[in-house]
Parts: C-alpha cells; sequence; structure tokens
C-alpha cells in the first residue's frame, strides 16, 4: 500500500483517478509525455512515478502549454472529468477520466531532445546511455527499475524470514590471486601498496561464520575488470551473498529452491519449475548439452554415438576415435528439410567457432541423404537409427574429436538450433549443476589449477587428495541455472586448515604462499571453523530473467556501455597530476605500434 503523496505539488499521482474522482478540484504534477495540439484544445498526456492521466487544455494555461516541448515538468490544477463512453481509454488506468486545466504552473521547460521518450526510436546505445536519466524515463527500463526494487525487497523479505541477518562486508581490501582480473585502488598512506575492489565478498562472508554469525547475507556489489558481454554488467554487478554454518549441500538446495521459486512465483508471468529443482553433474551437463549452463528449454540434447561407429569404414570418424576422441550427434525433430544452404551455412558458422568439420545426414523414406550418409554401412544406418529414434523428416548433425574440444561449440550450436527453429518452451526452467572438477590443466602454464573456486571441500577429502590424479577430483560445488544463464555460483566450503593447504599445494601454492595470500582465512581456520557453505545469485541476472530482457543494462539504473565507459558521468577520466601524486602513481602509457612494424 503506498503512502499518501499530497503536498502543495500534488493531491494525486498521475495513476490515482478514477471515474469515482470526477466533480473533484485535484492538483497534479509531472513530465508532458505527449501532447495534440488541435488548434483551440491542446490535450496532454502527464507522466511521473506511478502512471499517467489525460489533462485537457481549452482556456486556462492553452497558450503556455502550446510553448512548451514534451518532457517539459509542469503543475496542473483542475477539474476531475469523467470521459464520454467512445473515448475511454482502456490501455490506462486513469483512461476514464480526464483533468481540465484551471491552472498552469511550469516548474521546468525541456529543450529539444535527443531521442524520443513515449515511442522507441530506436536511438543508439551511446546516446541512450549518455542520457541515461531520459532513457530512465521511458517506460520499460522505467518499469524495469521499479522491478528490481521490489525484487530485493522480496528477497530481504524471504531471507529474514528464514532466520538470516545482514551484514555489509569493506570494499577496499586485499587483492586475490585467484578469479578476474582486480580494480585496484592506489593507498596514499602506504606508497607503492594498493587496495583492491573485492570481486566478492568470498573471505569475508567465511570469516563471518568463523566469528558465529550462522546465517549471513547481503546484498552485496562485487567488481570485475571483466570483458562485458549481453549478461554481463562490464566492471561492476550485485548479488546476494549467502552463507550458512552446519550445513550440507542439501541444506544449501533446500534454502535456494525455496529462495528462486518464491521470488520467481511473486513476479514472473509464466511458470517456474517445481522444488526440488533437477540435478544434473557437470559430467552429464557437458555430455548432453555442451554446457555447464543448459537451457533446459530446449528439447535437443548431444548423444554420443562412438559406440556405433567404433569399426567405421569412414576415415574422418575412424581418425578421431583412434586419437581417443568420440562421435557425437544432434538429431533434429521431425520437421519440413531445410535447403542445402541452411546446412552449408550451419557448417561454416562451426568451422568459424571450433576450427572444426560438421558432418550431417538427411533421413528420408527412400533412403538417407547428406554430406555423409554414403559412408555409413547399412549396419551403422541401423545402429544409429535405433540409437537415436530416428524417423522419416529428421536430419542429425555430427562433431568429431576430443569431449573437450567439440561439445562447447555443438552445446553452442544446440541453442542456435533451438531458438531458429522455433524449439524453446515457454517458462523459467531451473537447474542445479553439480560436482564440479576442482581442478582443470592449464595449457598455457603448463600445470594443474583451480577450476572454479579454490576454498571448497573436495569430495573424499583429504584421501582424495592424496590418492586421486587432481582432474579426476570433484567438489562441493554448485551451480543454480535457468533458461541458459548462471544465476549462482556457490560450494561447501573447504574450513580445515590441512585440507586448505593441502588443496593448494596441487595447484602450486607452497603453504608459505597460502599464509600470505590468505593469512585473515588461514589463521581463522585454526581458531575453530564449522562446516558452512553458500551461494551467490546474480541480481542482475534474476531482474532480467524477469522482466524478459535480453541485455542485462536494461534492468541497472546507471549501466557501463559495452566499451566500459560511463558515457553520463565522462569516466573513466585521467586524474590531475597532483591527484596522481598523492596516491604515489605514474601513468605510462602503452607504446603505439610503429606504422612501420609488420
Amino acid at each position: 500500500m503506498r503512502a499518501p503523496i499530497s503536498s502543495i505539488y500534488r493531491t494525486h499521482a498521475c495513476d490515482q483517478l478514477r471515474a469515482s474522482d470526477a466533480g473533484q478540484r485535484v492538483t497534479l504534477s509531472g513530465w508532458i509525455l505527449r501532447k495534440r495540439d488541435h488548434g483551440g484544445v491542446v490535450f496532454v498526456d502527464l507522466r511521473d512515478n506511478y502512471g499517467q492521466t489525460q489533462v485537457v487544455f481549452n482556456a486556462a494555461g492553452l497558450e503556455e502549454v502550446q510553448g512548451l516541448r514534451v518532457e517539459s515538468v509542469v503543475q496542473v490544477s483542475g477539474m476531475v472529468r469523467q470521459r464520454e463512453p467512445g473515448l475511454v481509454n482502456p490501455k490506462l488506468e486513469t483512461g476514464e477520466v480526464e483533468v481540465h486545466c484551471e491552472s498552469l504552473v511550469v516548474h521546468s521547460a525541456a529543450e529539444v531532445l535527443p531521442f524520443l521518450i513515449a515511442e522507441d526510436d530506436k536511438a543508439p546505445e551511446s546516446t541512450r546511455l549518455t542520457y541515461r536519466f531520459l532513457d530512465l524515463r521511458r517506460e520499460k527500463v522505467h518499469e524495469n527499475i521499479i522491478l528490481r526494487s521490489r525484487v530485493i525487497q522480496r528477497i530481504r523479505e524471504i531471507m529474514w524470514g528464514q532466520g538470516f541477518h545482514e551484514f555489509q562486508t569493506p570494499i577496499l581490501t586485499s587483492s586475490s590471486p585467484e578469479g578476474a582480473r582486480d580494480f585496484l585502488v592506489p593507498s596514499r598512506f602506504h606508497p607503492g601498496k594498493f587496495f583492491a575492489l573485492p570481486q566478492a565478498p568470498q573471505q569475508f562472508k567465511q570469516l563471518l561464520m568463523v566469528a558465529g554469525f550462522d546465517r549471513y547475507f547481503q546484498i552485496a556489489p562485487c567488481f570485475r575488470d571483466e570483458d562485458p558481454r549481453a549478461d554481463r554488467s562490464p566492471g561492476e554487478f550485485y548479488q546476494l551473498d549467502i552463507e550458512m554454518s552446519f550445513v550440507e549441500q542439501e541444506d544449501v538446495f533446500t534454502l535456494g529452491e525455496h529462495l528462486l521459486h518464491e521470488v520467481f512465483k511473486t513476479f514472473a508471468k509464466d511458470t517456474v519449475t517445481p522444488v526440488p529443482f533437477p540435478r544434473i553433474t557437470y559430467q552429464e551437463a557437458m555430455a548432453a548439452f555442451g554446457s555447464d549452463k543448459p537451457d533446459l528449454r530446449n528439447p535437443l540434447r548431444i548423444a554420443d554415438v562412438t559406440a556405433v561407429f567404433e569399426g567405421t569404414a569412414f576415415q574422418v570418424f575412424q581418425k578421431a576415435i583412434a586419437d581417443g576422441g568420440g562421435i557425437f550427434a544432434i538429431a533434429m525433430p521431425k520437421a519440413p528439410t531445410p535447403p542445402r544452404k541452411f546446412f552449408d551455412d550451419t557448417i561454416e558458422l562451426f568451422k568459424k567457432w571450433s576450427g572444426q568439420g560438421l558432418a550431417y545426414i538427411v533421413v528420408e523414406e527412400g533412403g538417407w541423404k547428406g554430406s555423409v550418409a554414403k559412408f555409413f554401412s547399412p549396419t551403422e544406418q541401423a545402429a544409429l537409427a535405433a540409437r537415436l529414434s530416428l524417423e522419416p523428416g529428421q536430419f542429425v548433425l555430427f562433431g568429431a574429436g576430443k569431449p573437450r574440444s567439440v561439445l562447447p561449440h555443438l552445446g553452442r550450436l544446440r541453442t542456435k538450433l533451438g531458438e531458429d527453429f522455433g524449439l524453446l518452451s515457454g517458462g523459467y526452467r531451473f537447474c542445479w549443476v553439480t560436482d564440479f572438477p576442482m581442478y582443470e590443466y592449464d595449457e598455457e602454464l603448463k600445470q594443474v589449477v583451480f577450476s572454479h573456486n579454490p576454498f571448497s571441500m573436495p569430495q573424499g577429502g583429504m584421501e582424495a587428495l592424496n590418492s586421486k590424479d587432481p582432474l579426476d577430483i570433484r567438489a562441493f560445488q554448485y551451480d543454480i541455472v535457468c533458461n541458459g544463464h548462471e544465476l549462482s555460483s556457490g560450494a561447501i566450503r573447504n574450513h580445515r586448515p590441512e585440507l586448505m593447504y593441502r588443496a593448494f599445494e596441487i595447484a602450486g601454492y607452497s603453504r608459505a604462499e597460502v599464509d600470505e595470500k590468505f593469512s585473515g582465512m588461514i589463521k581463522a581456520f585454526k581458531f575453530g571453523a564449522p562446516p558452512h557453505g553458500g551461494f551467490a545469485p546474480g541480481i542482475d541476472r534474476i531482474v532480467m530473467l524477469l522482466a524478459q530482457e535480453s541485455a542485462i543494462r536494461d534492468v541497472i539504473a546507471f549501466p557501463m556501455a559495452q566499451s566500459v565507459e560511463d558515457l553520463l558521468m565522462g569516466a573513466p577520466s585521467v586524474p590531475s597530476d597532483r591527484a596522481l601524486r598523492e596516491v604515489h602513481v605514474r601513468v605510462v602509457m602503452p607504446e603505439e605500434p610503429s606504422p612501420n612494424r609488420a
């Protein structure tokens, strides 16, 4: 329920008047959204934060309003009148009435606008972000930011209802050797030393558990110097940071499912996966979807058909299997066969993505066609048809090679095919992706490194760390995925010092380096740490999905441009020489390549 808003500027908001208010004298304030001048009468759609009301000028204020541009801020007093039946606007909550102006006050006259507010004139992103305060007046963007506020309010209600307390953690902290690039802040008091903006409050929230607070949450700002993309804001983002003591993985899942189901059920305009959410291991996700963030609305699956071609005479498949790889297929549903150009273009696109080839067959009543159909023996055809349940009217795409090199690209192809052929079902489809690898091999560094969160508990504990191939060790790590977007990462934490030393030793860290780089954490764990775990859903992505937007900037009040610049405030900017001297920093610009250099 909204608190009263009456003041010297208004008696009502622009969404409040109804037919029952006819005959009242009211005062409204807002922006002129649209203006229709019919000579002796002007109709104005007056807009504020809450909605719109039509105002009629046919005597008082007529000449003055005729000279105003749209988006000027005005105050109107007058009589509420009911519209004639044929003039009612059913699209507006106030569409049954209009206000006939008796007095007009102009609070601020607008200049010529750089783009239209009342409708989308396809203004360039750079213009929209340079004048973001105008862009935020547009109905859809404005609604998105209000939705964001309501989502955060609902999250807080749920978290408090589950016995959590909200705490704040430092913004100026130490640099982390893991994860993305840090944003560094030079210290004036300690020449040559730098703070870092937190990539996440990871260590602090674990320290809160060691301190005995049991259940913590925070709507936390996080900072990562990453490349921009549609579902990731460059530079900064907000996450719902959560940590709990004395929990196992299933306890975290129970809370996470309750939280996200409640939030999406409150605001979603479509169906939401019921709890419990499906659980898919990382290996299963990569094998069936080619991605660790599968879109379950897409019915397409990747199938391993290596066994069908174990003795094949087709040399391409033969070589892939001999080199330790496999043959993987995507079978499309029964539908009219696309033209040859579709297959040519798809093969070319796949080659551009992966540097590898893509083969296809078309299943027809009289036999199979396609780029590799002639190489398949009758036995192979029969086995493949049985494996994929093929019928005439389907086609199949094949990739061959080592799983790690071919599956991600087939996953990308699966996504494109699902979108292009309209295969996606509606709703919000959630799942957990579990059992992530603890380590991976870095080809550039030629060593084993952490694949995800270095503070996760390895499955099997010390025994697994001491006896298993590091690449076979799984961690108690998990992601929440919705419609192909990772909403949250989380883990049960490694809270035992000796386990942590050993886990970091495998990734190339000495005991002394762990003591230096993670001094606060390792020191705390030596004084009694409870088993604990948590996760951190991204606020921006949650709102993006609920608002049914494809770009995350449309749910952030003041986002950076794709160029990683704040075009409105002119950031980043060049500091003065004095400012640099005070923090003991000298700027060394990168050398421009010589025009004669090859």
